[in-house]
């Protein structure tokens, strides 16, 4: 996302369902719960890519599977030809754990990086990036059993989301990504009741992940007061259209 998508308020101006591309070994997949080995796949990254604009997408999640896992960028050629194939603004996670790597990153066309591990361990990364490129830094918060989890989501950071939310939106953070991984992937609804904690407790933006599995569930994200909703199996699987769902949220007061 650029700057051009955001209001004055450093907001989103209006509700956007963002469909993700996520990379495993050079190809799309969609994992249940993050779990490796529960992943099906979906074809080559840039074609995806380019469906999804064609579809109508205005922003792209890329996703760096191995990378989350492994602490270091896997697919990085994967992910360089799909940011060389679309003209829309692409945020960017998975095994990016430095200053100088998401800075890298930036300066080559991304338009947001996404910290997860790399925030959780040292906060003050977030603030380094932001200060010398502002609105900059997705914070990716991604929960387990109210807990934010790391690594791929395989361990405790012992701080719940809300804690976290307040910590990052002080030290510069442009938005928020919460990915309830109790319901990711899964196809099985989405939990409101977070999301609505977390956008009480922050000013920035709060970008909703995981569950999605019916256009009423996009709606229930928007009605929660999220600026925007990451989708993925539920688009792959063809639940319903990215128009049918921005549709829905659009249609909420």
């Amino acid at each position: 996302m650029d700057t051009d998508a955001n209001g004055g308020d450093g907001g989103l101006e209006e509700f956007e369902v963002i469909p993700a591309v996520d990379v495993q070994d050079g190809e799309v997949v969609q994992l249940v719960q993050g779990e490796r080995g529960t992943e099906k796949t979906y074809g080559d990254p840039v074609e995806a890519a380019r469906r999804w604009i064609d579809a109508g997408a205005e922003t792209l999640h890329l996703v760096d599977l191995d990378g989350a896992f492994e602490g270091e960028r896997e697919n990085a050629d994967a992910i360089d030809a799909m940011i060389d194939a679309v003209d829309v603004p692409t945020q960017l996670g998975g095994g990016i754990r430095t200053a100088e790597g998401a800075v890298d990153l930036l300066e080559r066309g991304v338009d947001r990086v996404i910290l997860g591990t790399a925030a959780v361990e040292d906060p003050e990364i977030v603030a380094e990036i932001s200060e010398a490129h502002p609105d900059s830094v997705v914070v990716s918060l991604d929960a387990k059993d109210g807990e934010v989890v790391v690594e791929g989501w395989t361990e405790g950071a012992g701080i719940s989301p809300v804690e976290a939310a307040e910590r990052y939106a002080d030290l510069g953070a442009a938005a928020i990504l919460f990915t309830n991984v109790d319901v990711e992937g899964q196809l099985e609804g989405v939990a409101t009741e977070p999301v609505r904690e977390l956008v009480e407790a922050t000013d920035i933006p709060v970008i909703a992940s995981g569950g999605v599995a019916t256009l009423a569930d996009v709606r229930a994200l928007a009605d929660a007061g999220a600026t925007a909703v990451v989708v993925g199996s539920a688009l792959y699987e063809g639940n319903f259209t990215l128009e049918a769902a921005q549709n829905a949220a659009e249609s909420v007061e």
